[in-house]
């Protein structure tokens, strides 16, 4: 049976034509995808990255397939059986191979899917029938749409290896105990009315757990004078900052925390998969908990990362144009600008001496490499993360700058590493700034960064 015959799909216009005819031109210039995108957003963070990640390989397999493979294959489009009525109005002029329709159809599927898995038991039939829907309707061959799925399968597989999606679920935590207060009795609240999103943090606890006791957090006043010695647990609704506050205070008193994402960015209760003041709920009435590593820099704690020389700079102009720009043409011009006209640190690292532009320190392993790092999949690993851009290598802020606007900084000879326990940076270039969990400590020259001995409980 010949490919090129529509009838060897047994067309029938009086079934499946008008709905098949539908999706087809319900994915032209990909509205279907830009639509399902929309709805994938409204389902929260995961599913809305799972969108732009759909997107994203879509916008790739499309120009890829139309713009370079279907002008260097000039194939005819299959012929039309002049007995059956023509199945679309307007019959496609463009070379028949590959399919585009197919391409953008399977990588906006596994692209998205890549981000969020559960996506593909709805993605993958609806991707499935727009590819058959172009050979039942006779402008591909089916050879066309074989290739199209390949090349939209392979655009979204090379997105994830440059732009790695976050692993999904909560990062590991060692085993831990901690009560379950069912009502929230027993634990007491400390929040921080400053923090970016805290409004309304204050009712929604008191709902969720009604006999917890809530205590406004006065930063002139020690925070173990204002939270009573009775607790069988703590707790904090705020930025990562006001977490490492009362943490320590949880470590000293031997009680285990639990984290409302309440800040700006919630980086660490992000890691414990609490995306909503619910789940943490959830969390202190069943009493699910495991402990996690602390780091100190200078005595003093955090939980999620601390940077040194021009680093807190590049992170403070990453993030303010992240959501406009995006991340990865954020972190390429912050770090232009962090970088430019400013001269390299010289610093003794564990007794090695090493030029560099900036350094990340993570309490744990972070991924991706690079100083661009957005997620760890262990926060018990006892290793703190440091990571360097190097500035010995010729071209190395070029190389690093560009590097950045595909996330590859890990894939040149610009990054520097060190993993240990306790890290020692010495300035050989005067005194240098330090910042932990977005708090920025004065500049000095000596740098000292351990994990703490005792770990941290926390409810997750």
């Amino acid at each position: 049976m010949s490919e090129n015959s529509r009838s060897s799909l047994a067309r029938d216009p009086r079934r499946a034509e008008p709905a098949l005819r539908y999706l087809t031109l319900s994915a032209n210039h990909g509205k279907l995808w830009f639509t399902v995108a929309g709805v994938l957003a409204c389902g929260g963070n995961r599913y809305r990255r799972a969108g732009l990640r759909g997107v994203g390989s879509l916008a790739g397999a499309s120009f890829l397939s139309n713009a370079v493979l279907k002008p260097m294959f000039d194939r005819r489009r299959p012929e039309v059986d002049p007995l059956l009525p023509p199945a679309l109005r307007r019959m496609p002029w463009t070379s028949s191979f590959p399919s585009g329709h197919s391409a953008s159809a399977a990588a906006f599927a596994v692209g998205a899917a890549l981000e969020r898995p559960r996506t593909l038991f709805v993605l993958a039939p609806l991707a499935t029938a727009v590819a058959y829907s172009r050979v039942y309707l006779g402008v591909h061959h089916r050879s066309d749409v074989v290739a199209g799925v390949a090349v939209g399968a392979a655009v979204a597989y090379a997105g994830h290896y440059l732009w790695p999606a976050p692993p999904g679920g909560a990062a590991r935590t060692a085993p831990g105990t901690a009560p379950a207060l069912p009502d929230g009795e027993g634990l007491t609240v400390v929040t921080n009315r400053r923090s970016g999103s805290s409004h309304g943090a204050e009712d929604a606890i008191r709902e969720a757990l009604p006999l917890a006791r809530i205590v406004q957090w006065d930063p002139d006043t020690p925070l173990a004078e204002q939270v009573a010695s009775d607790a069988r647990a703590l707790a904090v609704a705020g930025g990562d900052g006001t977490v490492a506050t009362v943490a320590q205070l949880a470590i000293d008193r031997d009680l285990p925390l639990a984290v409302f994402p309440s800040g700006t960015l919630n980086h660490f209760a992000k890691a414990l998969d609490l995306e909503a003041f619910a789940d943490t709920a959830a969390a202190v009435v069943s009493g699910s908990a495991g402990t996690v590593d602390v780091g100190r820099v200078n005595g003093k704690i955090f939980l999620n990362t601390a940077g040194l020389g021009g680093y807190p700079e590049m992170v403070r102009l990453r993030e303010r144009l992240e959501h406009r720009i995006g991340k990865w043409p954020a972190a390429a011009y912050a770090m232009y600008r962090t970088f430019k006209g400013t001269k390299p640190i010289r610093l003794d690292i564990n007794g090695e001496e090493h030029p560099v532009w900036a350094i990340f320190v993570g309490n744990g392993t972070y991924r991706p490499r690079g100083l661009n790092p957005a997620t760890r999949s262990d926060l018990a690993d006892g290793v703190l993360d440091l990571q360097y851009l190097r500035a010995d290598k010729r071209l190395g802020r070029t190389t690093a700058v560009i590097a950045s606007l595909f996330g590859t900084v890990a894939q040149t000879r610009v990054l520097g590493s060190v993993q240990s326990d306790r890290i020692e940076v010495r300035s050989l270039s005067g005194p240098i700034r330090s910042a932990h969990d977005g708090e920025v400590e004065d500049p000095v020259d000596n740098i000292v960064i351990q994990v703490e001995p005792r770990a941290l409980t926390v409810y997750r």
